[in-house]
C-alpha cells in the first residue's frame, strides 16, 4: 500500500482524524439542534408576547387608554367593625380579619386577599395593585364605612404590565426568569450551531456582527 509523502502513512491512516472531527461536528450539530428546537419551542408564545408588548410599550404615549373604575360603599357589621377596631389598636401592619374578608365575599363578591393593611386611629387602608390595574378597600374605624375602588386600563395594560413583571407576584417573577435562562439557551445554541455552518457561509459573522454593531452606534449616537 502506498505511503502518504509528508507523514508516511497510508492515505486511509492519514484521513482517519479527518473522519474523526466530522463525527464529532455531526454529533455536535444534532445536540445543539436538539437544544435549539426545544429551547424555541418553549419560548415561542413568550417570545411572542414580549416583543408584541415590547411594541406597545415603546408607543404607550401613542396608545389611548380609557380607564374604568368601579366603586363599591358600604356599611360594615357591628361584629365586623368591631375586629377591625380590635386589630386597629393592636398593629400598625395586619392583614383585615379572616371574618371579614369572608363577610366581603359573600356579601359584596370583593375577594381581598390576606395581606397586610395600613392600620391608624382613624381607618384601614389596604392597596391592592395589580398588573393592569389598581384597587384599595378602605375602612372607617369610627363609623364603619367603607369603600372599594377598582380600575381596569384595559388588556394592553395588563399585557405590558406583564412585561415588566409589575404587581404580577412571586410565581411570574419565577416565570420571567426561567423564560429567560429558555432564551439563552436558544441564543446560545443558535450561536455554536452558526459557528459550525460559518466555514461554508462566509456571510455568517458579518451579519451577526452587523447585529451587534447597530444597536451600539444607536445607542451612541441618538441615545442621550
Amino acid at each position: 500500500m502506498p505511503l502518504s509523502a509528508k507523514t508516511g502513512q497510508s492515505p486511509s491512516a492519514a484521513s482517519a482524524p479527518t473522519i474523526d472531527q466530522a463525527t464529532r461536528r455531526s454529533r455536535w450539530l444534532k445536540q445543539l439542534h436538539s437544544w435549539h428546537w426545544i429551547s424555541s419551542a418553549i419560548c415561542l408564545v413568550g417570545m411572542l408576547l414580549f416583543a408584541l408588548t415590547g411594541i406597545t410599550l415603546n408607543h404607550a404615549g401613542e396608545i389611548e387608554a380609557a380607564p374604568q373604575r368601579h366603586s363599591v360603599v358600604g356599611q360594615l357589621p357591628a361584629a365586623e367593625l368591631a375586629a377591625v377596631v380590635q386589630i386597629a389598636d393592636q398593629a400598625q401592619a395586619a392583614p383585615l380579619p379572616a371574618s371579614l374578608r369572608q363577610w366581603l365575599v359573600t356579601t359584596r363578591a370583593l375577594a381581598v386577599p390576606d395581606l397586610p393593611a395600613e392600620w391608624s386611629a382613624d381607618e384601614v387602608y389596604l392597596a391592592l395593585p395589580r398588573p393592569g390595574g389598581d384597587a384599595w378597600l378602605r375602612i372607617d374605624t369610627g363609623s364603619g364605612e367603607f369603600e372599594y375602588e377598582v380600575t381596569d386600563r384595559g388588556w394592553i395594560s395588563y399585557f405590558n404590565d406583564l412585561h415588566k413583571g409589575r404587581h404580577t407576584g412571586t410565581a411570574w417573577r419565577w416565570f420571567i426568569d426561567l423564560f429567560a435562562v429558555a432564551c439563552l439557551v436558544f441564543s446560545i445554541s443558535g450561536l455554536l450551531i452558526l459557528k459550525l455552518h460559518a466555514v461554508h457561509r462566509p456571510a455568517i459573522w458579518p451579519v451577526v456582527g452587523l447585529g451587534a454593531v447597530l444597536p451600539a452606534l444607536l445607542a451612541i449616537l441618538f441615545i442621550h
